[in-house]
């Protein structure tokens, strides 16, 4: 993972625990899947970079996946709705790097065997080295 992948996640992580209105639909925001956690909760997870730089410019495109995991038939569409507006407050400097853009680029909704669900989001972000 490079440094603006790094960059990326560490700022979503940041935004993501610090919504007021997003902790209270959910139990927690993770670094990953947690080992223990109670439904419904968020998990930051993978972040796959590529090449989007300038003549003048080193830049990365960063997609980062961000998973609501939930429990039952209570498909809550309040939270994934505040994780996509929290998506907008990306846009910033973060750890040597600008992001010059951030958006929700696809959602994935699955059931699992045990009742459970995952509604996925997975964010482009582009950005610029400072």
């Amino acid at each position: 993972m490079t440094g603006a992948e790094q960059a990326v996640r560490g700022r979503a992580l940041m935004l993501l625990k610090a919504d007021a209105a997003l902790a209270a639909l959910v139990h927690g925001v993770f670094d990953g899947v947690p080992a223990r956690a109670s439904a419904p909760y968020v998990s930051v997870g993978a972040a796959e970079g590529s090449d989007w730089g300038t003549k003048d410019r080193a830049g990365r495109e960063v997609r980062l996946s961000v998973v609501l995991h939930g429990q039952g038939a209570g498909l809550d569409d309040a939270a994934a709705r505040r994780i996509d507006a929290v998506v907008g407050g990306l846009r910033g400097a973060a750890e040597g790097w600008e992001i010059v853009a951030a958006r929700v680029v696809r959602t994935r909704f699955a059931f699992a065997r045990d009742g459970g669900w995952r509604h996925e989001l997975v964010v482009r972000c582009r950005c610029l080295a400072d």
